[in-house]
C-alpha cells in the first residue's frame, strides 16, 4: 500500500499530462551588464548559467547563424493556392512546435478552399516533409 502523504513524480515532457513549467520574472529577464533582456524559455536554456555578455552573445550569434542556414536549405516547394492556405492555417500568430508538426493534419481538417487549391496533394507534401522543412515553410510566410 503506498503512503498517501508521499509525494508522485511529476509527468514527464512527452506524457499528455506534462505541463510546461512558468518561468519566473528573473528566469525570463537576464541582466547583461546593465541592460536587462527578456529572454523567453528557449533563450533561456540555450544561455543558462553564462555570465560573460560576450559568451552569451556569441552562443546567441552561433544558434542564429546556424538556423539562418539550416533556412536555405530546407522547405517544400508550394504553389500559390498552397501558400494561401497554409498563411490561413498560420493566421493565429505564433506556431509552437507541436501546431507546426500537426500542418498535415490542419491542411485536412480547414474549411479553407481557393481556386486551384488540393488539399489532399498538399497534406501529403507536407507529410513527408521533415520538420526542418515544415519550420522553414512558416517562417516563409512570416510567422
Amino acid at each position: 500500500m503506498s503512503d498517501p502523504t508521499t509525494e508522485t513524480e511529476p509527468p514527464l515532457r512527452g506524457d499528455p499530462t506534462w505541463v510546461a513549467p512558468a518561468l519566473t520574472r528573473e528566469e525570463q529577464t537576464r541582466h547583461v551588464g546593465k541592460t536587462p533582456i527578456f529572454f523567453g524559455p528557449p533563450l533561456a536554456i540555450l544561455t543558462a548559467d553564462q555570465k560573460n555578455t560576450l559568451l552569451i552573445s556569441g552562443k546567441i550569434n552561433r544558434t542564429a547563424e546556424r538556423y539562418l542556414e539550416l533556412m536555405k536549405f530546407h522547405g517544400v516547394p508550394l504553389s500559390e493556392p498552397e501558400r494561401r492556405c497554409i498563411a490561413h492555417l498560420c493566421g493565429i500568430g505564433f506556431m509552437s512546435p507541436l501546431e507546426i508538426r500537426e500542418l498535415p493534419m490542419e491542411v485536412e481538417l480547414t474549411s479553407f478552399d481557393c481556386e486551384g487549391l488540393d488539399k489532399p496533394a498538399l497534406a501529403a507534401k507536407l507529410g513527408a516533409a521533415s520538420f526542418a522543412d515544415l519550420v522553414a515553410v512558416v517562417e516563409s510566410l512570416g510567422f
